[in-house]
């Protein structure tokens, strides 16, 4: 395996011009914004880019403008999951094509599918390339969940299922995860709230759509978790825990706009039908941003 993924990953937002076309600049910043500050890799095309609101030609650029733009300095994962089995195994290789370090796999959405159709289904992409695949597990997306014992046994059997990103929000599951399967497969959880606890517990990464926003503090608590330093990462913690909370709690994509357009980098409103962050959850943002010293407009 060429590819080891560690501490934090960022889940990348997708600007939006006025006309809802993707602002290809000003993903360029946003790229270069996380990276700068420290992290160990950028996600494309995640729920927090709205995937699901784009066309698989979007996709493409998307994940294509990602990896000129990261130019090898962190690696990148792309996500490549699909509603159907052909469409998924035609972005994994477009995604393996362009350089991709790892391919991040959410499984068909809008129809639930049995244990068995998602199993199948899962072989099929792994099986159509050569990098490492993660298995992306939010059941509130997919309406299927991916339990321990099938994660296991999938790792076991295709030798590039390397990962599994688990935003179940389900704690027990994802301790099991880290505890119990760390031996065939590396946990990484995809639930914001979650990061301290998940990379004490000893999962290998998060991925936070709130590193769009608050990259520095993020980047920090992992670099104290990883030195051993418990007391001074919960510190830092604390004083970042609010502001993700805030995201949780008003608009999770809406806030991670706002809350860069408040510093200063316009990445526009999330496509519609989602509506923009409302202005008193703004102002409620703007003040948690400057609590922790940000600049703010």
């Amino acid at each position: 395996m060429t590819t080891e993924l560690h501490g934090v990953l960022t889940a990348l937002t997708t600007p939006f011009n006025p006309d809802e076309s993707i602002d290809v600049a000003t993903l360029r910043k946003v790229v270069d914004r996380s990276i700068d500050a420290g992290v160990n890799g950028v996600v494309a095309a995640g729920s927090t880019g709205e995937v699901g609101s784009l066309s698989s030609d979007e996709r493409l650029l998307l994940v294509d403008t990602i990896i000129e733009q990261t130019a090898g300095r962190v690696p990148v994962v792309a996500q490549t999951g699909a509603t159907t089995t052909a469409e998924a195994i035609r972005l994994s290789q477009a995604a393996q094509r362009s350089g991709a370090d790892v391919l991040m796999l959410l499984t068909p959405f809008y129809e639930p599918l049995s244990e068995a159709e998602t199993v199948s289904y899962i072989k099929d992409v792994a099986g159509s390339v050569d990098i490492p695949v993660m298995l992306y597990n939010i059941p509130p997306v997919t309406g299927v969940n991916l339990a321990p014992d099938t994660v296991r046994a999938l790792a076991t059997e295709v030798d590039n299922i390397r990962y599994i990103k688990d935003s179940s929000a389900n704690w027990e599951q994802a301790l099991t995860l880290i505890h119990d399967h760390s031996d065939v497969i590396g946990t990484i959880v995809g639930w914001d709230v979650y990061t301290y606890s998940a990379l004490a517990e000893g999962a290998v990464a998060v991925m936070a759509g709130a590193a769009n926003v608050v990259p520095d503090e993020i980047v920090t608590v992992t670099r104290l978790i990883a030195e051993g330093n418990l007391t001074d990462a919960l510190a830092e913690w604390k004083r970042v825990y609010p502001v993700i909370s805030h995201l949780f709690a008003t608009g999770f994509i809406p806030g991670i706009k706002a809350g860069l357009e408040l510093q200063g980098i316009p990445v526009g409103v999330p496509r519609r039908p989602l509506a923009p962050l409302a202005a008193e959850d703004v102002e409620g943002l703007r003040s948690l941003l400057k609590a922790l010293g940000k600049e703010v407009g």
